[in-house]
């Protein structure tokens, strides 16, 4: 086995390969990577049994076929140090690699390419196209609502869901919620939910680095690959129902209240200096045309804060984790954040004034 790459063509693939790769492995060979070559075309393989990423790179000098694993960090580091523009010499000698650019020389061990694990898939009941950036932004609206380590395991994941032309990502940890829901662009001809795990999510969206790229979906009840570019990226899925979200919407809703989005995010930034760290509890006060933010903590300092707003409703009092609402305003993409809460002040929507796609909810708390 022997090729020559330029550092600049596999130090993106590679970085994005490793960062699946678990840094303690209970399988030695899962600490390295599977390169092969064959048809002058190297194929790079990265996984930890839950998730796998498969890239594929065409080399420009004629290669020698063959295949081996190395280990990943290590590779990755020898390439990330050499100098841009550099060329990197690959062969196999027995049972060690010899890297060689420039002056630089290095010796890695390796592990047989056949002790590599299959990443068993199951068929794939369904398939549809779809913009990457537009995949990527419904990540990033709901990425920060999953839970992580909850014991209601199907928390711990991100919700997708396909109703014909629709498209649905919802996430949450149980005390707050985000939607994001879109255009296809084409007809599925089908409805289907499946729950894809915290570290896919986190992945994928690290993958998804451009916005006008087109991924091939395809999903069935416990695998879902996506094809992206010369990246083919495959995950188990959480064998679980997602818990039934629909009901938060039908409730009868005080008036909506119109505020400066970044108003509330620098006066909230600013009050939760001194909220009690463990709860970060707000209080919202709201009346006569006034919000009133207010918190205090154990060591008894306080902090307030007034903003003007447009609201006719009743007087009321309410108190949220401020993190969460800091989180919410921050997604919005508009200069208003509309914020409605439900009559019996039990649930809080915090969204964009017109055609919002994101959908934030959360749940009151008690100071």
């Amino acid at each position: 086995m022997k090729f020559i790459i330029n550092r600049d063509q596999i130090l993106a693939p590679l970085q994005q390969i490793v960062s699946v790769i678990e840094k303690r492995q209970t399988m030695l060979i899962l600490s390295n990577v599977l390169l092969q070559i064959a048809d002058n075309q190297l194929v790079i393989t990265g996984s930890d049994t839950e998730i796998q990423i498969v890239c594929k790179l065409n080399l420009e000098t004629e290669a020698e076929s063959g295949d081996i694993t190395v280990p990943a960090r290590k590779f990755l580091d020898i390439c990330r140090l050499l100098p841009t523009g550099a060329e990197i010499k690959f062969e196999l000698h027995d049972d060690k690699v010899k890297l060689s650019s420039g002056r630089s020389r290095f010796s890695l061990s390796t592990l047989p390419a056949e002790h590599y694990p299959e990443f068993n898939e199951s068929e794939f009941d369904y398939q549809f196209l779809l913009n990457a950036g537009k995949l990527k932004k419904g990540l990033d609206k709901t990425i920060f609502c999953m839970a992580n380590q909850d014991v209601r395991y199907y928390l711990n994941g991100l919700m997708l869901q396909i109703s014909n032309t629709r498209l649905k990502l919802v996430a949450s940890d149980g005390h707050r919620l985000s939607i994001f829901e879109d255009d296809i662009g084409q007809s599925t001809g089908y409805e289907a939910r499946i729950i894809l795990p915290r570290k896919a999510v986190q992945e994928l969206s690290r993958l998804l680095d451009d916005a006008d790229a087109e991924l091939n979906i395809q999903f069935s009840s416990n695998h879902i690959k996506i094809y992206y570019k010369d990246v083919v990226f495959s995950s188990k899925l959480i064998d679980a129902k997602f818990p039934d979200f629909g009901k938060v919407f039908n409730q009868a809703f005080m008036t909506p209240i119109l505020i400066q989005k970044q108003l509330l995010r620098d006066a909230l930034t600013r009050v939760a200096i001194l909220t009690n760290e463990k709860f970060k509890g707000v209080t919202l006060d709201i009346a006569n045309d006034l919000v009133k933010l207010s918190t205090h903590n154990p060591e008894h300092d306080e902090a307030e804060e007034e903003l003007v707003i447009d609201f006719q409703g009743q007087p009321l009092s309410i108190s949220f984790n401020s993190q969460y609402m800091l989180d919410a305003v921050t997604n919005l993409d508009s200069e208003l954040a509309v914020i409605t809460l439900a009559s019996n002040a039990s649930t809080c929507f915090i969204e964009e004034p017109e055609q919002p796609l994101f959908k934030f909810i959360v749940m009151p708390m008690r100071i």
